[in-house]
């Protein structure tokens, strides 16, 4: 398959620069692929598509607000970082720019109590280096760093916490599971008292969600590992829903490639690496229902999405959204693949 055969026209205007004032007032899509039907509606609506007994499964990661901005020691030019991850106690994969202006040895400073110095520089401005600081790290980026919002959002954002999820509990993603930005307290309370469990999982986002696919041949392109958790409660209570037969109802592909990576006949607890794939003639496990949003063209998000329902059908109803005046991408509507 090719990566233009995932390509879509999209006017600049639909693409969200800014969340919506009340988070469940986004408008929500319905594919049903028992009737190839859509729906138009909004997210509160959500309510209406669940009954006791079925499961949600989110993704609990909590950004970490990662961009830093700072200067070499050297030379004094500015260099933008964006921590990936951390791969062993205070040595952390980044995104530097411009990836030019450093090597093994350059040591960038953000502040008198935070400075880095590059330990390998890889291609496509990935690198590995050491962060060097004075007092706790958590509250040192609170202070200095960004939300790592993507580029295609021009707006400032206003309220770091509408870059979360409400329900966001373990810090460590340099990206947000945005289709979880939708879900209310309430919206929550009101499904768990309809009888809806919630299980949470936690996929730390990283370069695998979002880097560009740039081969021409989607099968050639190999996705960056993500760092992925599952607790000893949510692993039995996701292999108590399989054994059960209850459907299980993904936030966001970041939950979806979880289970989908973990499952093996049953789920397993413990800390674990993905670098899953997901696109058109994958055979999905255990994922019932998917609740996402609407993604970048030719993007792995806009596969795995195909993969789910088919990329015919969901093209279609990428165009029946432009139609619709939705929202697009990381602030936009959502949909729900049922």
């Amino acid at each position: 398959m090719k990566v233009n055969d995932f390509d879509y026209k999209l006017p600049q205007k639909l693409i969200a620069q800014t969340p919506l004032e009340k988070r469940d007032e986004s408008k929500l899509m319905v594919l049903d692929r028992t009737n190839n039907s859509i729906k138009h509606g909004h997210f509160y609506d959500i309510l209406n598509y669940f009954k006791a007994g079925d499961v949600i499964v989110l993704n609990d990661s909590k950004v970490l607000p990662a961009r830093l901005y700072g200067i070499k020691e050297d030379t004094l030019a500015k260099i933008e970082v964006l921590l990936l991850k951390e791969t062993t106690h205070d040595i952390w994969e980044i995104l530097v720019k411009p990836a030019r202006r450093v090597k093994p040895g350059t040591v960038v400073k953000f502040s008198d109590d935070l400075t880095l110095e590059i330990l390998e520089v890889k291609d496509k401005g990935i690198a590995f280096a050491k962060l060097n600081y004075t007092g706790i790290l958590n509250e040192i980026l609170a202070n200095l760093g960004e939300m790592p919002l993507p580029p295609y959002i021009h707006e400032k954002l206003d309220d770091k916490d509408r870059y979360q999820t409400v329900y966001a509990k373990n810090i460590g993603s340099a990206a947000a599971p945005t289709a979880g930005f939708h879900f209310t307290n309430e919206i929550i309370d009101k499904l768990k008292l309809h009888g809806v469990e919630f299980i949470n999982v936690t996929l730390h986002v990283g370069l695998g969600t979002f880097r560009p696919v740039d081969v021409e041949n989607i099968e050639d392109h190999d996705m960056h590992y993500e760092t992925y958790y599952l607790s000893t409660e949510s692993t039995n209570l996701l292999n108590d829903a399989v054994t059960s037969g209850k459907k299980i109802t993904c936030v966001g592909t970041t939950t979806l490639r979880v289970l989908e990576s973990n499952f093996d006949g049953k789920f397993t607890s413990g800390l674990f690496e993905t670098n899953l794939f997901i696109y058109p003639g994958y055979k999905f496990k255990v994922v019932d229902h998917l609740i996402t949003n609407f993604h970048l063209p030719k993007s792995t998000l806009l596969m795995l999405v195909s993969a789910f329902y088919s990329k015919e059908k969901i093209l279609a109803a990428y165009n029946d959204a432009i139609l619709h005046n939705y929202r697009f991408f990381s602030f936009g509507d959502a949909m729900l693949i049922y």
